[in-house]
Formats: structure tokens, sequence, C-alpha cells
């Protein structure tokens, strides 16, 4: 399997999703820079957090409109997986591919801190590691993270089980404590918290691992089985971009 993590100007954890994921299932990871036109090759694509294009206007609203970002369209529609971490979340609703919206918390205050997750979702190609109900501490890094929605958005969300995961103690302000959704085809995943920051012992937190090795298992399960041993991994999956497809 091969992610691709795309790099806007201003991100800051996209090492740090690469790193989570080869941590977490060992897979080839290509930084592709927000310029590339093309996602060919990719079997699931990340969004990191950090703060694109300096947040000006609005979180996510400059790089709605980068290059790439009609790869990740075309990618989402023919049924790959797209995952939106913090400021990749806030793009994902900028673009539409997730509803909804990510407002500044409600004490106007920027919160870096490990909170409580809990797992409402089982079912989805992102959250099938977990159990229902089951409780989770993942890294929160965000002044803008408080989700809303109308509640025809809301109820749609809930009634089609396309919540993810929940807040136990409410940071932001998130309507119903909402920290991650799904789109309505269950294959683009909104995250606020950051599962890249809880892939290690020396992180005080293993409970994101299971979002990356849930998304492996999706895709290795669906692909099939080489016939003949795979290439050696790229070198430049171990650092630096890469032209989208190589």
């Amino acid at each position: 399997m091969k992610w691709a993590v795309v790099v806007f100007p201003g991100s800051n954890c996209d090492e740090d999703a690469a790193y989570g994921i080869r941590q977490a299932t060992g897979d080839d990871v290509d930084l592709v820079w927000h310029q590339e036109a093309s996602l060919d090759g990719y079997d699931a694509v990340v969004l990191p957090g950090g703060f694109s294009y300096g947040d000006y206007l609005r979180p996510g609203a400059i790089a709605r409109f980068s290059p790439i970002m009609a790869a990740v369209q075309d990618a989402a529609k023919a049924g790959k997986l797209v995952l939106g971490i913090c400021n990749g979340f806030q793009v994902l609703t900028e673009v539409g591919l997730l509803p909804g919206a990510l407002l500044s918390n409600t004490h106007r205050q920027f919160r870096c801190e490990v909170v409580e997750l809990t797992v409402i979702n089982t079912t989805s190609p992102f959250t099938s590691a977990y159990t229902f109900g089951q409780k989770l501490r993942v890294p929160i890094s965000h002044g803008d993270g408080r989700f809303y929605a109308d509640s025809a958005v809301l109820n749609d969300l809930q009634e089609q089980d396309r919540v993810a995961f929940t807040y136990v103690d409410n940071p932001n302000g998130s309507l119903a404590n909402i920290a991650g959704i799904l789109n309505q085809e269950g294959n683009v995943l909104g995250l606020m918290p950051h599962p890249e920051r809880a892939v290690a012992e020396w992180m005080t937190s293993t409970d994101g691992v299971g979002v990356f090795q849930s998304m492996h298992q999706f895709v290795t399960k669906q692909a099939p089985q080489p016939t003949v041993p795979g290439a050696a991994a790229n070198e430049a999956s171990q650092g630096g971009y890469v032209r989208a497809g190589q």
C-alpha cells in the first residue's frame, strides 16, 4: 500500500503524519507538494495538520484552491481513502468533501493537550480496528476546532452513523461533542485530534495507531495479491518531496 501526504505552504505535521503511518503500518509514504496535479498510484491520501497558508482568511480557505485539491476530490470520488487531520479536516470542509465547518473555539483559546475520545463508529475503513465505545487518548492542537453544522446536517450525521469520534470532555465547543466525521460514502474522514501523535510509547499513547491500521487493512484486503516480489521501496518515501505517481 502506498500513501500520499499532501504538503501545503504552512503545513507543520506532514513529517509527523508520514512517521505515524510508517510506524503503524510499515507502508510506503510520499510527501506530495500541493502544486502537483495527480495522485495516481496512491491508495490513500492524508491532508495533515498545520496552518496552510498561515490560516489567512480562515483555516483551509486558501488551500482548497491548490492544484492538488482537484486530484484529492477525484481520489475521493473514485473511492480511495482520504483522511484530513486538524487543518486537513478544515480543508475538507472548505472544499465540500465533508459537511459543516470548523469555527473558533468557544473559549477563544488555542488548545494543545491530550484529550479523551470515544469511538462511535467501528464499521468504517478508518475505525474497524477499534471497538464501539472504546476510549482513546489523542492530542489536539488547534484554535479553530469547533465543529458546527445546521440541524439538518447534524441529524444526518448522527442518523447515518457518520460521527466517527466524539470528545469525552469537549475542549472547543463542537456540536454534539463531535471530533471526527465521515462523508456519506464512508471513504473520507475528517478528524480534529492528531492520531499521528499517538503511535508510540514515548508519545505517551499508541491509541492513534488504529486509524492507520484500519485504513491499511481496508485497502490491502481489497487489493489483488502480487504474483511476484514487489520492488524495493522508493528512497524518496523516506524524506523529501516526490512527483505524484512516481
